[in-house]
This record gives C-alpha cells, structure tokens and sequence, in this order.
C-alpha cells in the first residue's frame, strides 16, 4: 500500500486501524479475463474452499484444463452438473463462452474501459450481475476505486466495525456514505473489511 492510499484511508479511523494490524498487497492483473470471469460465476454464493473445487474439477474436464469456449458449448450438461455446478450455473457459464466467442475480452481492450463500461459490458452476460463483474475489477484488473456494496461479507463486516444497526435500503445508503472516505481507493478500504472478517474466521478456528 502506497503512500497516497495510506494517507487517504487515515480519514477514517476505523479502516486506518485495520491498515495497522492487516496486510493487503497489491494484486497482479490477470492475462485472462474469459477464465476469470467463469471462475467468478462458478463461486458465486459458494465458500472460498468450496468454489475452488469445483472450479478445479470444472477445469479437469478440458484438454490442458482449459475450457476452450467452443468446446465449453459443446459440452454436456450433465458432465457439467456432475462436477458440482448447479444447473444454473451450467447456463451460465456457457453464456459466458458464448459472449467470449462474439466479444473483444483481451486484458488491453478491457482496460481502456471505465469501471462502469466494464461492469455495463460483463452485466451482458447471464449469470452475471454488477457484483460478479466488480470482483474482476477488484481481483483481476486491479481497479483501486471500487465498492461491492452488496456483497455478504462487506455488509457484515462493516456493521460490525462501524456498529451499524441499519438494515435493507438504509443500511446499503449507510455503507455507501462511509466508503466515500476511502475514495478514490475504495478497493482497498473493501479488501481490509474482507481482511478482517478474515483474521476473525481464523481466530475462531484456532479455538
């Protein structure tokens, strides 16, 4: 963490805190947005353990563990179910293929993009809300400014820090409003909540 983004999240004491006791480094951009992007569909609403295998045991199914996007849409649905995808999700990741054959996904051409062009581009595709596309932009474009404001843990997290007693409508305004300290590094205030919830689950399981 820089020294500009430092200084700007010491505006509020709360995450400055965060910022002294958990580490959160940089993230490398990724070399390919097509499989990230089935990667994030694959883990929606699922733990982090869980997602990672299946998606493992999705890639095992393809020559050199890559699904290739014709071969993805030829694939049986079945096969598919079979490694843990529900059938939902079947749908959608071969939507995915499906768009990545008909659209320009190469990391360049997606980096000219604005934050609101690339999640306005991705929210496209089946199976793909504003929050799946905000994890590509967090977690393989690097973007410094962004704020998943619906996501389980973000909501969670920052109740419990900023001891908010708010729910629904009122508490999404609440999270908004705070996360305008942080900005422009709202990426970074949301990676420290998500670091936290962390260090707690950790915590709890050497109980």
């Amino acid at each position: 963490m820089n020294k500009a983004i430092a200084d700007t999240l010491k505006r509020d004491s709360v995450i400055a805190q965060l910022a002294d006791t958990l580490e959160v480094k940089p993230l490398p951009v990724t070399n390919d947005i097509y499989i990230d992007m089935l990667e994030n569909i694959i883990s929606q609403q699922l733990s982090g353990r869980v997602a990672t295998t299946i998606f493992n045991r999705f890639l095992d199914l393809f020559p050199d563990r890559y699904p290739n996007p014709n071969h993805l849409l030829k694939f049986d649905d079945m096969e598919l179910r079979k490694v843990g995808l529900s059938g939902a999700k079947t749908v959608y990741v071969k939507a995915m293929a499906e768009f990545a054959m008909n659209h320009d996904l190469t990391v360049d051409s997606i980096q000219r993009l604005p934050d609101d062009e690339v999640i306005k581009l991705l929210t496209q595709v089946k199976g793909v809300g504003v929050w799946t596309a905000q994890m590509l932009l967090i977690f393989s474009l690097g973007r410094n400014d962004v704020f998943p404001v619906d996501d389980l843990a973000i909501r969670q997290g920052m109740a419990e820090l900023y001891h908010l007693k708010s729910d629904g409508k009122r508490l999404r305004h609440d999270l908004l409003q705070i996360s305008e300290r942080w900005a422009p590094y709202r990426t970074w205030g949301t990676r420290l909540v998500w670091a936290y919830i962390n260090s707690k689950k950790q915590n709890a399981a050497r109980l």
